[in-house]
């Protein structure tokens, strides 16, 4: 199940910034550095890094402390990195996704994981809760949040239909599918899909497991069908009636727009932004529904 929506707003994550009893903003850096391992190559660059770190320290200070808002920020891994930074290392769903949106426009499915008919919505649902969910995988500098937004749809899919909850593997896809996916530069979850559909199947996590970098394709470990699938379906866009539907098949992968700053600080609660956006630049996986709310997107 594939899903490429880019009017959608409710995303939830598990970020924890340092607990720092700091009297300045220095020690709090200290503290902060200790905390995430970070060490600097130069003074230079620490230097630089502080500057960057407060400015997001800032920001996010301002912004709690408004108090409005139905999520919180704080500081976390991301915190000495520019938003410009970010979303060039950890925003990996390809430009193309927003070209491919545009040539499906309207369309109907395009094949079968999972039937989409006429599924009773359930007021709430939480596929973690029913064992379908790995646990949370961290794709680290590697820009190919689509590999792990298909594996974790997969996953989900296979764990229903067979009773059993595989992790697959990325890094079969990083290396693997070149075609028009481009490891950890970028890619899109349907190019993912056809190429497991062509290849037969998935190998596992275990045996195939994440490097955080490209690396030359393993064609003996290619070879190791563990999941296999016959097919995929693509939500119309705006559709949310057959989104419910799809969320309560099945966990399922979609592109949303990760380039609001507050989401590099993102620390909990129901992350909101009201405006539109034309463009995906990140996949994660569609989990969860929960009344008065309608669904929670999750990494």
């Amino acid at each position: 199940m594939n899903l490429l929506w880019h009017s959608f707003v409710l995303v939830l994550l598990i970020f924890q910034g340092p607990i720092c009893n700091c009297s300045s903003i220095s020690d709090l850096f200290d503290s902060w550095c200790q905390q995430h391992g970070k060490i600097y190559s130069s003074e230079q660059e620490r230097v630089y890094r502080f500057k960057v770190f407060e400015e997001n320290y800032v920001y996010i200070t301002e912004f709690n402390s408004k108090g409005n808002s139905s999520y919180t920020l704080g500081l976390n891994a991301y915190s000495d990195l520019t938003h410009h930074e970010f979303r060039n290392s950890f925003l990996g769903l390809s430009s193309s996704a927003n070209d491919f949106i545009r040539l499906k426009r309207g369309s109907n499915s395009v094949g079968v994981l999972s039937d989409v008919g006429d599924v009773d919505i359930p007021s709430s649902l939480d596929w973690r809760d029913k064992g379908a969910v790995t646990n949370v995988k961290n794709q680290g500098s590697c820009g190919a949040c689509w590999s792990f937004s298909a594996t974790g749809a997969m996953e989900g899919i296979n764990k229903i239909a067979t009773g059993s909850l595989v992790s697959l593997s990325e890094q079969e896809l990083i290396d693997c599918d070149r075609s028009y996916n481009d490891g950890c530069g970028g890619g899109l979850m349907d190019y993912a899909y056809e190429f497991v559909i062509k290849n037969g199947g998935s190998d596992t996590e275990k045996d195939y497991p994440f490097k955080e970098r490209e690396g030359t394709c393993n064609k003996n470990k290619l070879e190791r069908h563990v999941v296999t699938i016959d097919g995929y379906t693509d939500i119309p866009q705006y559709d949310e009636d057959k989104l419910l539907k799809a969320v309560a098949t099945q966990p399922v992968s979609v592109g949303i727009c990760g380039s609001e700053r507050g989401f590099q600080s993102y620390s909990k609660g129901i992350f909101i932004w009201a405006m539109f956006y034309e463009r995906l630049d990140h996949a994660v996986r569609l989990l969860d529904m929960v009344p008065k709310m309608d669904l929670i997107l999750g990494l």
